[in-house]
């Protein structure tokens, strides 16, 4: 712990500041952006640390896990008020939380511990294409677009709620992206898909959070005050304002033009993605 005491202590007052205003402003979008999109935001906060890290100097060969393992741990935080709220207005589907959960958060701790054995830029490229398959999923397929009826049971739905967890945990985000994805293509409706993926989002950010922090616990290359690959003050700083700003995010979604929103985001993830891969290679 003393490594990143000093690591912190070596930052000017001008930087801290600086990490600070990065911090708030990647924060206060995120909430925007995932009450907005559902996507969870993962997709903003990721990149967001991943260059503020850069940029200031800290850290090092582990900043990409550091940036997703910290974007986990903020997700408790805005899945917790997000599943209270769309509780309260009965859209969740209890059934499905219930069942599909215990999967979710292996699949969680399973894209923990495979990150925790990945280099920077083999995390990069999963992360590059899986945020290739949102923007396409986004920017290209209509909404209401279905594969099959209802929800996997059996080892379908054990498969596909590992694989939820797993990639969502692997990127950071919460369970708006995968989860949400999943039951809109088997024919559940919009709304009811984006208030039961924020369960999804709770058990994955939980167990993969807690992954994160113990497989990088002895980790080269962090940012100081890290726990593993989790940074305690970004957690912190981002895990409040995305809590606070999701709502007006969730509000304008219904004021403005989803679609043309959901293509210009698109463009965005394409391009941050490629940003990312290329940066860490």
């Amino acid at each position: 712990m003393r490594r990143y005491a000093q690591g912190m202590s070596a930052l000017a007052p001008t930087e801290l500041l600086m990490m600070c205003a990065a911090l708030i402003a990647a924060g206060a979008v995120a909430g925007v952006i995932g009450g907005l999109f559902g996507v969870g935001g993962g997709t903003v906060l990721v990149p967001a640390l991943f260059y503020a890290f850069a940029v200031l100097g800290v850290g090092g060969e582990s900043n990409l896990h550091v940036a997703i393992g910290t974007s986990l741990l903020t997700i408790v935080a805005t899945s917790l008020r997000s599943l209270a709220t769309h509780r309260a207005h009965g859209a969740v589907d209890e059934q499905v939380l219930k069942t599909w959960t215990p999967w979710v958060a292996f699949g969680g701790l399973l894209g923990a511990a495979i990150a925790g054995f990945t280099s920077m830029e083999g995390l990069a490229i999963v992360y590059g294409v899986c945020l290739l398959l949102i923007a396409m999923q986004m920017g290209l397929l209509p909404e209401h677009v279905t594969l099959r009826k209802d929800m996997p049971s059996g080892w379908g739905r054990r498969g596909v709620g590992t694989g939820i967890g797993l990639l969502s945990a692997m990127m950071g985000v919460g369970g708006g992206s995968f989860g949400g994805m999943t039951m809109t293509l088997c024919g559940r409706p919009i709304h009811q898909a984006v208030a039961t993926a924020s369960g999804f989002g709770l058990a994955i950010g939980a167990t993969a959070a807690l992954g994160f922090a113990v497989f990088g616990w002895d980790a080269p290359g962090r940012p100081p005050l890290s726990l593993g690959y989790v940074n305690v003050p970004a957690a912190v700083i981002m895990g409040l304002l995305t809590a606070l700003t999701a709502p007006y995010g969730a509000r304008l979604a219904h004021r403005l033009n989803r679609t043309v929103l959901r293509r210009a985001f698109a463009a965005y993830l394409l391009l941050t993605a490629l940003s990312v891969v290329s940066k860490a290679l």
